[in-house]
């Protein structure tokens, strides 16, 4: 009933609206015609990792923001139609994607996260030999790690890893540069090299406490590995205003917590999270507190018993272009917390100093084709993302482009490693 409802635009905003370009009237159409297995193929010939992305994408803000019936009507529930596809072609395991015949090229895919997955799986189906080296034990950085099972679960994630796998992807897993993977070796072993590093921990805070405060993305991790290791308090105290600290908040009230207070120190119209997701998480009884800072936490014997923060007044705007909160002289009050976790941003990648690579802003700088400062070494994903906001679909679209690029060129080298 709702693939009927679409209009199947022309030139449809929709299409040109997702990041990756899938021909979503296309793969509706066949939805409406009973034609499933077409319609995952339509969408994996735009996404390889259109199962993840129908899940997490932020779809307000991109193809059903832009459907034609969102003005007077509803919008098209185009990322829950795109998941009906990939779900039928996954638990059917089809064959949808055409691989070439080798080319005996090969390349290396650093970090198998959404842009490594994409490139690798692009150029695999051009029948060249790919094999990504990750550093941890599963593949699928940050959307096996890093996003909230309500989102997307741990399954979802590995069954994509998996697929790409099978089009002939090679993923050595615990395999991390400067530890046991030689930069010097990759170089002469490969025709090109993809850096989808991602990015690092959460920064410091520098506040007196900060070694009692939990890491948002190890403590969304823990969740979703559900290794024991998760404990969750009966007052939580969730510090930033992104996407990632609503879903720590959105864990927390989940598992048990009996009070769950997100803390910032800007206003609801700075806050970093999609509008969507701020409206989401208060229908989940979370209590905000903006113009709000932590300057400490307060313990007794090793245990977190309060959040000490001061008020803020935003002054000028500052190097991120909203305005820079100012602390209110003799404000200082104390938030009752038994557990506070801190989800404010993360650190640039590491990578980029310790290979000399050029940066901008402290992220890899890359060319229109995604090559680095280092001829065939190209990038893609979050490492890039000097400009617009990081997302699991850009990256997607990263990766997807860089392959191109990068079969375009090895394909003209001559015979050897990326030094031609």
């Amino acid at each position: 009933m709702e693939a009927h409802r679409c209009l199947y635009c022309y030139d449809a905003p929709c299409t040109h609206a997702c990041p990756t370009h899938i021909d979503v009237p296309r793969f509706i159409k066949k939805i409406a015609t009973g034609n499933l297995a077409g319609s995952a193929r339509a969408i994996f010939d735009a996404n390889l990792l259109g199962a993840t992305c129908a899940r997490v994408c932020p779809v307000q803000e991109l193809c059903e923001g832009a459907c034609v019936l969102g003005a007077e009507h509803k919008p098209i529930m185009i990322g829950r139609l795109q998941r009906y596809a990939m779900d039928y072609a996954y638990e059917r395991d089809l064959k949808l994607i055409a691989v070439a015949a080798a080319t005996g090229k090969s390349i290396a895919v650093i970090g198998s996260g959404p842009a490594g997955l994409s490139c690798a799986g692009e150029l695999a189906r051009r029948g060249h030999s790919v094999t990504i080296f990750e550093r941890r034990e599963l593949a699928g950085g940050l959307s096996t790690y890093g996003i909230i099972a309500l989102r997307e679960p741990l399954e979802a994630a590995l069954v994509e890893a998996n697929m790409i796998e099978r089009l002939g992807v090679r993923i050595e897993k615990n395999a991390e540069l400067g530890r046991n993977l030689d930069w010097n070796d990759l170089r002469a072993r490969f025709q090109a090299i993809f850096l989808s590093v991602g990015l690092g921990t959460t920064p410091a805070m520098e506040i007196p406490g900060e070694e009692l405060i939990l890491d948002g993305l190890l403590y969304i991790e823990q969740s979703k590995l559900n290794d024991g290791a998760m404990q969750v308090g009966r007052d939580v105290v969730v510090i930033g205003a992104g996407n990632t600290a609503i879903d720590c908040a959105t864990i927390a009230k989940r598992l048990g917590a009996e009070q769950v207070t997100m803390v910032y120190r800007r206003t609801d119209e700075e806050m970093t999270a999609y509008a969507h997701e701020y409206e989401f998480v208060k229908k989940e009884g979370i209590e905000f507190r903006f113009l709000t800072q932590p300057v400490g936490v307060l313990a007794e014997n090793g245990q977190v018993k309060g959040l000490t923060c001061v008020r803020t007044d935003l002054g000028p705007p500052d190097a991120s272009g909203r305005r820079a909160p100012q602390p209110v002289n003799g404000s200082e009050f104390t938030i009752c917390a038994d557990q506070i976790v801190k989800a404010v941003g993360q650190e640039k990648p590491e990578l980029a100093a310790r290979l000399g690579l050029t940066t901008e802003k402290g992220f890899i700088k890359v060319t229109e084709e995604f090559e680095t400062s280092i001829p065939e070494v190209f990038a893609g994903g979050d490492c890039i993302r000097a400009k617009n906001a990081a997302s699991t679909v850009m990256a997607v679209e990263d990766g997807k482009l860089a392959a191109i690029a990068i079969h375009r060129r090895i394909m003209e080298q001559k015979e050897g490693g990326v030094h031609g």
